[in-house]
């Protein structure tokens, strides 16, 4: 069975079309943001020719983080975080701090 994605489309001030793809969905400070990376069919492709769990061509090029803002019952706006937000969430991040359930978001 294939692996779904959870692919985002942007639009950037020129009227040019960004796909991002999802990478995680994650909780702090009672707000919900999401880590997106750039997609590709040329990288998916690349990715899906090896059967590593993880290769260097799959490995995502750069992380973005975004707030995620519910807009109507089922919908959702992702928001920009300002960069020393997103410096802070991508280190907690990289330091597992999501992969506790039972984490708590209070700052240290």
């Amino acid at each position: 069975m294939e692996n779904e994605r959870d692919l985002v489309v942007f639009e950037d001030d020129k009227g040019n079309e960004i796909t991002m793809e999802v990478l995680d969905y994650f909780f702090y400070e009672g707000q919900e943001y999401a880590m997106l990376t750039d997609y590709s069919e040329e990288k998916e492709e690349k990715c899906n020719a090896c059967d590593a769990e993880s290769c260097e061509g799959c490995e995502p090029e750069e992380v973005l983080i975004m707030k995620v803002v519910p807009v109507g019952e089922d919908e959702e706006e992702f928001v920009p975080v300002d960069e020393e937000l997103g410096e802070k969430l991508i280190q907690l991040l990289e330091d597992g701090a999501f992969d506790d359930d039972d984490f708590d978001d209070e700052e240290e």
